[in-house]
């Protein structure tokens, strides 16, 4: 109890210097999906809305490790309830996925991140994710831990970017940038890599993981996670932030600028957030987490607009 209130404490202070920075957000509650820490949430893709358009479907990635584990759920994501279907994975199994992301352009596709750095192109149909082919990331040194991806399209290019979560004060995250194409026979290939450091203003402290999950605005905003997580316990505290902005020229070019001070839109203490998905036509971000032991949760928070 003395180290949640402790959590509480220390991002109410942040808030107070911030001014702005809402604690938390006001447009939804945490909703559970999970019970375990084999139902966590450690990565979000929309899409589309429920036929009323009241709720969002999105596909969830679980970061299980055995074979025959759940690896992806569709969620169906209402104020006041949630539905959680699984979704059979149709290929080589993963380890430890963490981030997906729906390939703008190609209704039913994805690509999916697994923590050492393989991306999974999936075609997904009904209740059945095909493994259409897979690769790794461009760039993988020892130690890189990816928690995150995203994907960016302008006129008619596609970019990606990506991010070793990072670890503490001595080890930054470090976010990827770079153009993305598809071979003839399905396989995601990427160009050359722009890098970029990135720090967390909140959560601070050993244990940080300073980018546990990217979205991308309309506007070429850069939406980033962060989390600390003292074991499969807690306590969890997290932050959502304004980390900068991407642009993708006419010619395929990627330039990132992060924020020297990156702005604190939410502080969420007690959960981890390892999803936050910017959703089409909304200022919302949906929220989820992998609270481990405790499951996940997933809310929804005006964390996106212009």
């Amino acid at each position: 109890m003395m180290q949640r209130m402790a959590s509480i404490t220390a991002a109410a202070a942040l808030l107070t210097m911030l001014g702005s920075a809402p604690a938390g957000a006001d447009a939804g509650q945490w909703q559970k999906v999970g019970s375990d820490a084999r139902s966590g949430i450690s990565g979000l893709a929309y899409e589309g809305r429920t036929a009323d358009g009241e709720g969002v479907y999105a596909l969830a990635v679980h970061d299980n490790k055995r074979s025959g584990q759940q690896r992806l759920s569709l969620i169906t994501h209402r104020e006041g309830s949630d539905g959680v279907s699984p979704i059979t994975w149709d290929g080589p199994e993963p380890v430890d996925l963490e981030a997906i992301e729906a390939v703008p352009g190609m209704p039913g596709e994805y690509l999916a991140l697994a923590s050492r750095g393989i991306v999974y192109r999936l075609k997904v149909s009904g209740s059945t994710a095909e493994v259409v082919d897979y690769t790794p990331l461009p760039g993988i040194t020892e130690g890189d831990d990816f928690e995150s991806f995203a994907l960016v399209a302008r006129d008619g290019k596609l970019a990606a970017l990506w991010a070793d979560r990072g670890a503490g004060a001595d080890r930054p995250a470090t976010l990827n940038a770079s153009p993305l194409s598809f071979a003839p026979w399905g396989q995601p290939q990427f160009g050359a890599v722009t890098r970029r450091s990135y720090v967390a203003s909140y959560p601070t402290g050993e244990g940080t993981r300073h980018i546990s999950d990217i979205s991308v605005t309309g506007s070429g905003r850069i939406i980033v996670s962060s989390a600390t997580d003292a074991g499969d316990d807690g306590p969890f505290d997290s932050a959502v932030s304004d980390a900068g902005r991407v642009t993708v020229s006419a010619a395929g070019r990627v330039r990132v600028t992060l924020a020297a001070s990156p702005t604190v839109l939410g502080t969420y203490p007690q959960y981890k957030i390892e999803a936050v998905e910017c959703l089409p036509g909304s200022s919302d971000a949906l929220l989820g987490t992998d609270d481990e032991n405790l499951g996940g949760y997933v809310r929804t928070a005006p964390l996106c607009g212009a």
